[in-house]
C-alpha cells in the first residue's frame, strides 16, 4: 500500500490553553479514526526558508507549509477522502495537499 504526504497550509496556533486542548483533541480523534493508516503523525512546522540558485530567502515559500502527516492508502482518492476529515479544514482556515510518496 503506497504512502501519501498530507501537507498542511494555513491554520493557526491556539490562543488559549483551553483552545489548544480542544484542537489537540480534534487532531487525536482524527488520527485515531485513521488508525494504522497513519505512518507518521508529523508535526507543525515553523516558517521555512527558500533555497535557490540565487541564495536563501526568508519568505516561507510560495505557499508556506504549516505541518505534515504521512499516511498509507490504496489510492490517492482514498487518501483524499481521509484528508477531508483533517481538523485544519475546520472553519476554512487551512488546506491539505495530498501527494504520493514515490519509492526509490
Amino acid at each position: 500500500m503506497p504512502n501519501f504526504v498530507f501537507a498542511y497550509h494555513g491554520g493557526g496556533m491556539p490562543e488559549t490553553p483551553e483552545e489548544g486542548e480542544k484542537v489537540m483533541a480534534a487532531w487525536n480523534a482524527w488520527y485515531g479514526a485513521m488508525g494504522d493508516a497513519v505512518v507518521d503523525g508529523g508535526a507543525p512546522v515553523g516558517m521555512s526558508k527558500t533555497v535557490s540558485v540565487d541564495g536563501v530567502a526568508d519568505n516561507g515559500g510560495a505557499n508556506p507549509l504549516s505541518g505534515y502527516t504521512v499516511v498509507k492508502a490504496d489510492t490517492v482518492e482514498a487518501a483524499c477522502e481521509m484528508a477531508k476529515g483533517c481538523p485544519i479544514l475546520d472553519g476554512g482556515k487551512g488546506t491539505v495537499e495530498v501527494a504520493p510518496v514515490h519509492e526509490m
